[in-house]
């Protein structure tokens, strides 16, 4: 008798695939078990969007969508009044992301968001930075923080947050950037405060590309000297400048989960990584806000698998760059590219 032929290896485990986690904003990066906790602890009530019908149905295709969106980040925050708390958010986020495959994070901070109840952006920051070396020990996960203005607040803000990064800088602060609503407010007038980051030897990581297209993308190369773009994704839709940012060897910071869920893309098939990668751009996928897009940083990879019929090595390759875009010491880097490679060799699993 003929035994009946083998049933192909499914595809290898995503979660054991090691990577770098470049896009991942703090209060958006919190348990969603988590949030209830808090809230219910300290009595405060949250939005139907952020209990039963989480994760919440959001677009952000105008200033009224964002606003909402926004609001619920802000919610969100306001659960965070201890120091205990923050240390938490700090150790869940790390284990979550081992979970997931993370060997190294790189998480987005806006101090002057959390100054108020917590002494101030210098304390806060003392605060998170201790955060993440306890966090560091207890999961072996490698972090570092990425100091982010806010473009809806004023350009000297912006500076003052800048000269903070600057004096972390080498101490566990890697990056600065420039996050919430790209339609809102100048870009440029954010120079100023990105050359102090620049001059510090910080890594500039401005968002751009996502809500606004590629003429925004153009103003954070000019203006602001991006050396990664959050998100950038709509770059996709100009060849010339995909070419110069491949020529400039500035990575992306792609989240489509985050993509879809605001309005950017109508589905997971529309967002355009094989466009991105066909023209040689680096790209690191992130979660960016799992809290309120309910997929985290193996979920990027698994979606991006399913929508574009990935390969393995394509995946592989995903990571590596996730690797190569990073602020990571070079011994991280060296074991992830090794458990990059032995994952890629191993078997696929059944």
């Amino acid at each position: 008798m003929i035994p009946p032929p083998a049933a192909p290896a499914g595809p290898r485990d995503l979660r054991a695939l090691p990577k770098a986690h470049l896009h991942l904003h703090f209060t958006g990066s919190m348990r969603h078990d988590t949030l209830l906790e808090l809230a219910e602890r300290d009595g405060i009530r949250l939005p139907d969007q952020l209990v039963a019908d989480w994760p919440p149905q959001l677009s952000a295709a105008d200033e009224k969508g964002w606003f909402r969106f926004q609001r619920l980040y802000d919610v969100a925050r306001s659960v965070l009044r201890t120091e205990d708390d923050v240390r938490r958010l700090v150790r869940e986020a790390a284990e979550d992301d081992v979970l997931d495959g993370g060997r190294w994070l790189e998480i987005q901070v806006d101090p002057s968001g959390y100054a108020a109840r917590f002494g101030g952006i210098t304390a806060f920051t003392d605060l998170v930075l201790d955060a993440v070396a306890e966090a560091e020990r207890s999961t072996g996960l490698g972090i570092a923080l990425v100091v982010a203005a806010n473009r809806t607040r004023h350009p000297l803000d912006a500076r003052t947050l800048a000269r903070l990064a600057a004096q972390y800088a080498g101490r566990g602060v890697v990056g600065f950037g420039l996050s919430n609503d790209e339609r809102r407010g100048s870009t440029a007038d954010f120079e100023r405060a990105f050359a102090i980051a620049e001059r510090a030897g910080l890594l500039l990581t401005p968002h751009g590309g996502e809500l606004r297209g590629p003429e925004h993308v153009r103003v954070c190369l000019d203006a602001l000297h991006a050396d990664r773009l959050g998100h950038g994704v709509r770059s996709a839709e100009d060849p010339a400048l995909l070419e110069r940012i491949v020529a400039a060897g500035v990575a992306l910071e792609v989240c489509p989960v985050s993509n879809v869920a605001l309005g950017v893309y109508s589905d997971l098939t529309s967002v355009p990584l094989p466009t991105l990668l066909e023209a040689g751009a680096t790209v690191a996928l992130g979660a960016d806000d799992p809290l309120l897009f309910g997929s985290r940083l193996a979920g990027q990879y698994a979606t991006m698998r399913a929508a574009h019929d990935l390969p393995d090595t394509t995946l592989a390759e995903l990571a590596r760059m996730s690797f190569r875009a990073s602020r990571a010491p070079s011994d991280v880097v060296a074991a992830g590219m090794a458990g990059i490679d032995a994952w890629l060799a191993g078997p696929p699993r059944d």
